[in-house]
């Protein structure tokens, strides 16, 4: 699985990071979020879709390998 975010269309909302904490971490500087080291994690896959379905600005895909 490959889980990214857009950092140009993020807005640091922060909904990734409430439905999935395991995959989503939020930057100190502006709030935007990024992919924690063990967020691509296969066992994460539903709740990165969750995530990237919660997005309001779809910044976020989630592929399967």
């Amino acid at each position: 699985m490959k889980v990214e975010v857009d950092e140009i269309h993020c807005q640091g909302h922060g909904l990734c990071q409430m439905t999935s904490p395991d995959v989503f971490g939020l930057r100190d500087e502006d709030g935007h979020s990024y992919v924690l080291p063990d967020g691509a994690n296969p066992t994460h896959e539903k709740s990165a879709r969750q995530a990237a379905a919660a997005c309001p600005e779809r910044a976020i895909t989630v592929t399967s390998d």
